[in-house]
Parts: structure tokens; sequence; C-alpha cells
């Protein structure tokens, strides 16, 4: 039981070295900035060299981000679809309805995710 436990000795010492490390990064750069010289220039944006017009950061509509996550959305599918169509065939000899039954309730939920995006409007681009 002790060699179990010893063998966890260097992950609590790499664990110790990185906490240590971050902290003290973050306190030099701290006591750093407070010893620099803050000046109304050095604090303003930098647009390429030209003085800055408007603000610095508009805000988005919701609908951006819906979109984003509905891309999200249906990109994961690719990632989900694309190893289970590489061994198919593979383990088709196995357990052929488990895994045809697996990727058409995958599919399923997805589309019914994708009825329900179309019922609420998030693909109305005019709104």
């Amino acid at each position: 039981m002790d060699s179990q436990l010893q063998q966890y000795l260097p992950v609590l010492l790499f664990l110790l070295v990185a906490t240590g490390f971050a902290v003290s990064t973050l306190a030099i750069s701290v006591i750093a900035g407070k010893l620099g010289r803050r000046t109304r220039t050095k604090d303003m944006p930098y647009e390429c060299g030209m003085a800055p017009e408007g603000e610095g950061s508009s805000r988005l509509s919701v609908k951006f981000y819906l979109v984003a996550l509905l891309f999200v959305l249906f990109d994961i599918e690719v990632v989900f679809m694309y190893p289970w169509a590489a061994v198919y065939k593979e383990l088709l000899h196995e357990n052929a309805a488990l895994i045809l039954g697996g990727m058409v309730s995958f599919l399923g939920i997805l589309f019914a995710g994708y009825v329900y995006a179309l019922k609420k409007g998030a693909f109305n681009w005019t709104e």
C-alpha cells in the first residue's frame, strides 16, 4: 500500500511546483505593474497609430450567440459521426443492431433539436 502512495509523490511535487510558479509569476507582475508609471497616453487604446474613434467594443445581438451555439451543436455532430463511420464496417460483425441503433438515436435527438430551433425561429435572419 505504501508503494502505491509513493507513486503519487511526483504528481504532488509537480502540482506544488506549478502552483508556486503561477503564484510567483502573478505576484511579480502585480509588483512590477505598480512600479510602472501610468499616463493618460499609455491608457488609451491603440489603433494602428490613429486616434481611436467611437466605443472600443460594440454590443452584439443575442442572435449572434444563438447562431454560434447552433453552429457548435451541428459541428460537434460531425465529430461524433466521423469516427463512427470509420469503424462501422469493423463493428458491424459484432453487434449490427446496437451500432446502427445508437447512431439513429443520436441523429434523432439531433434532429429534434434542429426542429425545435427551426420552430423557435432561430434561423430567421430577418429579425
